[in-house]
């Protein structure tokens, strides 16, 4: 057994991806990196190899990890770009995006035919969480080709195995119902209280201490009181995952209820032009639907 890293490969270098490949490369990993936006891998050009396609990118990877926005880019950058077709035997793939399971069900299946290694591992934690390499990580996979990569998943945060492949989307598309139906709450709750003459600080400050205490109230129910909607997970993606939410609880005969409304919240956030906002501007929708602004009090529409 050799002690030389493995040569990962990252492409997408985003919001999350980023901070990722910081981490990776200050753990010692040897990287190439692509972007579509080449100019987004440049930060990391004296420490990492700049690929200009993503078939170049992936031809001597031992490790190639994916961090793309949907399943149709992933799509496009593993199957229609030939990243796919470039990829070494032997290889690992591990797709981080957050993607349909039956899309990661397909690429493995493709992967295996070249063989090479396929694990699917959203993350969750968002932006900070990706700064600090604590992100929890949800992979799908057989236990052989998920303990390959807990090397790496060991620089990022913490690597659950939750099964086969498409298991892990499937834990994160729970994790996102339970996310958006959260920040839901907590902007209903928060204009609630502070419609009524309370402190939305204070409200925030003492449901910390209850059962209603949680991640969302903590951070999101912060953002929301300083107006703070700069993006670490844009609305455009909660809404890409709700929908991949009701998509699969169609194909299993299952309904929704509140991930279906939560999904129309967020359906009319970004049509109103917050796409880019973090998905705890749902308050902004909130208070669009009732003519108000967070800590305004009293009856009627206040500014």
């Amino acid at each position: 057994m050799t002690n030389k890293p493995p040569q990962i490969t990252f492409v997408g270098i985003g919001l999350m991806g980023a901070p990722m490949t910081r981490n990776l490369l200050d753990a010692g990993f040897p990287m190439t990196l692509w972007n579509r936006t080449t100019s987004k891998c440049e930060p990391f050009s004296s420490e990492a190899t700049i690929a200009s396609t993503p078939a170049e990118a992936v031809r001597t990877a031992d490790v190639i990890i994916t961090m793309l926005e949907n399943s149709d880019v992933v799509e496009q950058v593993l199957v229609a770009n030939g990243a796919m077709e470039a990829v070494k035997p032997g290889a690992l793939v591990i797709d981080m995006s957050s993607i349909q399971p039956s899309v990661a069900r397909r690429h493995a299946a493709l992967a295996a035919e070249k063989g090479v290694g396929y694990v699917d591992a959203p993350v969750s934690g968002g932006t900070l969480g990706a700064q600090e390499a604590r992100l929890s990580i949800m992979a799908g996979g057989s236990e052989e080709d998920v303990s390959r990569a807990r090397p790496v998943f060991d620089v990022l945060g913490k690597c659950t195995r939750i099964g086969p492949v498409g298991a892990g989307q499937l834990a994160k598309l729970a994790n996102q119902a339970i996310v958006g139906i959260t920040i839901g709450a907590v902007s209903e709750a928060l204009l609630l209280a502070a419609r009524g003459g309370a402190d939305p600080a204070a409200v925030r400050e003492a449901l910390m201490g209850g059962f209603a205490g949680s991640r969302i109230l903590e951070l999101h129910g912060q953002r929301m009181i300083d107006r703070d909607f700069a993006p670490g997970a844009p609305a455009r993606i909660q809404l890409k995952d709700l929908r991949m939410i009701l998509d699969e609880a169609r194909a299993e005969g299952l309904t929704l209820p509140l991930s279906q409304q939560v999904h129309n919240e967020y359906l009319s956030l970004v049509a109103n032009g917050h796409s880019d906002a973090d998905h705890s501007g749902l308050l902004l929708e909130l208070e669009h639907i009732n003519g108000t602004r967070l800590g305004a009090t009293g009856p009627g529409p206040k500014e």
